[in-house]
């Protein structure tokens, strides 16, 4: 089984305003609030396509209690980690025109709160493989990620990054399974800006020779590149309305796992799954209801570029 870690889970509350004005009363509607955190999202898409998974994370405080309580109502497992502090808000306003983004820091972690989540990891009997999303919580130092690989590797479980930190240029000793960068965590954390298809071609072909085994660039309206060491394929993306891109990289990452991990060789597939998922939740509220994604799939271009 896949599970799927959080370590700064939130509450995310999409919101959509006409217009936006300082010092004055702006009326807002389409209130949408969703349990949320980047892990959480890949495990709500996996079971949208039918793929079980197991939810891990860092919970605290009436936010956290909903999260879990929301999650096991949609009929998923979880096994939290209880902290004291409480879990965040985060809130994406659209005012007609633009997007804002209100992300705040997240609860404090304390050093007993990291070892209770290790060792759960670590007597997790059917895991396969662990999903790790989103970013570290107050009190959660880098190195944590050492930890958590080194149990994966201890335990023969295949490791899913999708993280912004600096540290993620560090992980790849561990050969994780798959990583998914966009281009601004290229930029930021390799030190690579693209500019061209053979920038592109060459920061995955980099990134296979530092160690990690597969590669999924997400570029947003600008289409997504795959690389497993042998093939480079592009997909194109599908044009939309943008309402909200708060969880879309995370439901494309899921869209794509769903087809690719139990059949590796469909790539084609997985790219368009991913591609047209990706497209219908960055014209929705939240995740939203991915009823467009069949029909998207009709329109994503596969190419193999290598």
């Amino acid at each position: 089984m896949i599970y799927t870690l959080t370590t700064n889970p939130a509450i995310d509350m999409n919101i959509c305003t006409n217009g936006l004005e300082a010092k004055k009363v702006n009326r807002t509607f389409g209130a949408v609030y969703t349990p949320n955190g980047k892990g959480l999202n890949v495990s709500f898409v996996l079971g949208h396509f039918g793929v079980p998974s197991t939810i891990m994370g860092f919970f605290g405080g009436f936010s956290g209690k909903y999260i879990v309580d929301e999650s096991r109502d949609r009929g998923f497992r979880v096994k939290p980690v209880w902290v004291d502090d409480t879990t965040r808000v985060n809130i994406f306003l659209n005012d007609g025109k633009t997007e804002y983004k209100l992300v705040n820091e997240g609860s404090f972690v304390t050093e007993e709160n990291q070892r209770a989540l290790l060792t759960a990891i670590e007597e997790n009997e059917d895991m396969d493989q662990l999903s790790i999303s989103g970013s570290l919580p107050k009190g959660v130092e880098p190195e944590f990620y050492d930890k958590v690989l080194t149990i994966c590797q201890k335990k023969a479980v295949d490791v899913i990054l999708d993280i912004s930190s600096q540290k993620l240029a560090d992980l790849l000793k561990y050969n994780p399974l798959l990583i998914k960068p966009n281009d601004e965590e290229l930029q930021s954390i390799f030190g690579i800006k693209i500019d061209s298809e053979d920038d592109i071609v060459k920061a995955l072909e980099m990134l296979y020779a530092k160690g990690a085994q597969n590669i999924l660039l997400t570029l947003g309206e600008k289409g997504s590149y795959f690389y497993n060491g042998k093939n480079i394929y592009f997909a194109s993306a599908q044009p939309i309305k943008l309402l909200s891109s708060a969880c879309a990289g995370d439901s494309a990452l899921a869209a794509f796992l769903s087809v690719w991990l139990e059949k590796p060789f469909e790539i084609e597939a997985a790219l368009k799954n991913s591609a047209a998922t990706g497209a219908n939740v960055a014209e929705s509220n939240a995740i939203g209801t991915l009823d467009k994604v069949e029909e998207y799939k009709k329109n994503i271009q596969i190419r193999k570029v290598k």
